[in-house]
């Protein structure tokens, strides 16, 4: 069996957009467990202009109406029937066109929504997705073979516009490498966030009211931010009207340079009202770092069974603060050496993506 994923962009992990990232190590694993795998992006860019990889990768010139199929993609699918395609992300115009197209040639396509139907998504301009989704997005999901979804919220959000949808859960995985070495942290107690500056989605207005709130006590803890966006300017002007200290905004950091960053903090923080899977969070429970996150991050149950880091509820500012003094008294008691032995466990029996790429066969199957 073949797999083909169809994404928008080219899979390159190096910049802030999760999609591309999580493709670019799906495909990565189901190519080293063996499976015949290749991406196949749509981009204006057709440069093959990103990191060296272990899958073959084929970039289509995307149209510049949304809903045209360049010809040569249309080719290309038509002359690879066999394979399984496997589509990534929702509300995409090109492919409710693209559904119609497997259909008439009766190839079978999964989703993956990435987080596109969430409880949340779904309520942002819901009079218009709703118009969207009766003309266009409804052929997507009523063709696909199985909406792959990632978490809780997504499920509901999709059975509030769809009820009938061939639902499969399973999480992304995360492959991360055990080690007991540690880490030289920052001298000063450092709460973190990595991710794209999207205040609302992300949460970042809590995160940094919560942080104004611990720094009364905690004068001289710091704020690390490391990404880009618009937000960006929120941020700024928080920092501005509250005369707020000790906030480094690092921009855009990637590989052992952002890790490394990742690894000096003592708490990572993802307060966001929005996620399909935040990898991010992973990556620091990988590195050791205990996090606090919401319910909507999909992985508050198993950070509450895995005692991995502290869930709150969403838009909750009050437990946001709580939960980082929580996590300072005990770091200042005791090295916070439980949450990072959780967290290791709870990433090796949940989301070790050499165990996950075999239960994604159902998937396909």
């Amino acid at each position: 069996m073949e797999i083909i994923h169809i994404v928008l962009g080219k899979a390159n992990p190096d910049r802030l957009n999760g999609v591309n990232k999580v493709v670019y190590n799906m495909a990565t694993e189901q190519v080293k467990a063996g499976k015949k795998v290749s991406v196949w992006g749509i981009t204006k860019d057709i440069q093959h202009n990103y990191p060296e990889r272990i899958f073959n990768t084929t970039l289509f010139k995307s149209h510049w109406f949304p809903f045209r199929i360049h010809s040569e993609l249309k080719k290309a699918i038509v002359e690879n029937k066999h394979a399984v395609f496997h589509l990534h992300g929702g509300w995409i115009p090109v492919f409710s066109s693209l559904a119609r197209l497997f259909a008439k040639h009766q190839i079978k396509f999964v989703l993956t929504p990435h987080g596109a139907y969430n409880v949340l998504a779904m309520k942002k301009n819901s009079w218009l997705k709703k118009f969207y989704f009766s003309f266009f997005e409804k052929q997507l999901v009523q063709k696909a073979h199985k909406i792959h979804s990632i978490g809780k919220s997504e499920i509901t959000g999709l059975n509030s516009i769809y009820k009938n949808a061939n639902n499969f859960l399973l999480p992304y995985g995360f492959d991360f490498e055990e080690s007991s070495e540690l880490f030289l942290k920052n001298d000063s107690f450092t709460i973190g966030f990595v991710g794209r500056l999207d205040t609302y989605t992300k949460g970042l207005d809590l995160l940094v009211e919560a942080f104004y709130e611990f720094q009364k006590s905690q004068p001289n803890s710091k704020l690390w931010i490391i990404g880009d966006g618009d937000g960006r300017l929120f941020i700024e002007k928080f920092i501005q009207e509250k005369k707020l200290q000790n906030v480094i905004l690092w921009g855009k950091k990637f590989g052992k340079e952002k890790d490394d960053l990742i690894r000096k903090m003592h708490v990572f923080a993802h307060p966001s009202r929005n996620e399909g899977l935040p990898t991010a969070v992973l990556e620091a429970m990988s590195f050791g770092v205990p996090t606090i996150v919401t319910e909507a991050t999909n992985i508050a149950d198993d950070i509450r069974i895995y005692k991995s880091g502290i869930a709150i509820a969403d838009n909750n500012v009050s437990e946001l603060h709580q939960a980082m003094e929580q996590l300072y008294v005990e770091y200042n008691q005791v090295p916070l050496a439980m949450y990072a032995q959780n967290g290791k466990t709870m990433l090796r029996e949940k989301f070790y993506w050499p165990v996950l790429v075999e239960k994604f066969e159902e998937l396909y199957r």
